[in-house]
């Protein structure tokens, strides 16, 4: 973390230029207005967040983020499936339940479950970070949870590939990484 003043950090921090005597007077006010170097993560959430809340200004009548509930988040959901990439084989179908079909469909495309997940997961942290409280969050909503399950079955079903948990890495613990060092020597 770097600290706030002009000299940068104290002692030369690596940075060329740090220097408090090479910059003029007004370049510090400038570095603090730009906003910091965003994660790939931080960009996404917040680009999500924008993106929801065009969506409920663009209802008829409008929705405010107050009056946002989960049942504006089942329908963005469901929005966003009109710019889905995932091939989903509908029921008659004769690729239904096919992992690799041997040709091409008339089959809709739709937003993939693990995006959809993705999705909600920023948009419950955003939310959060935005003011809402968390008793009220309508992405952590039930409802929510179970319209991705669905989703995440029904794909599933049409791939003919059934969905397997990945199952947390398991930290082995200290006796166990000293015991499997003396093993090794």
């Amino acid at each position: 973390m770097m600290s706030n003043d002009p000299g940068g950090g104290g002692g030369g921090g690596g940075e060329a230029g740090s220097s408090s005597s090479s910059k003029p007077a007004s370049a510090s006010a400038a570095d603090q207005q730009q906003p910091a170097q965003l994660s790939r993560y931080e960009s996404q959430k917040r680009r999500d967040w924008n993106t929801f809340g065009q969506y409920l200004r663009n209802q008829r009548p409008p929705v405010a983020l107050s009056q946002c509930n989960y049942s504006h988040v089942l329908d963005f959901m469901r929005y966003l499936d009109q710019f889905g990439k995932t091939k989903v084989h509908i029921q008659g179908c004769v690729f239904f339940g096919q992992p690799e079909p041997a040709g091409p469909c008339t089959c809709p495309l739709r937003q993939a479950w693990g995006s959809l997940d993705a999705l909600i997961g920023r948009l419950r942290a955003a939310y959060e970070e935005n003011g809402g409280v968390p008793e009220t969050n309508p992405f952590a909503n039930g409802a929510i949870r179970v319209y991705l399950r669905e989703v995440r079955d029904s794909q599933a079903k049409a791939r003919g590939i059934p969905y397997k948990k990945k199952k947390k890495r398991r930290k082995p613990n200290h006796e166990e990484m000293s015991s499997s060092f003396h093993q090794m020597q």
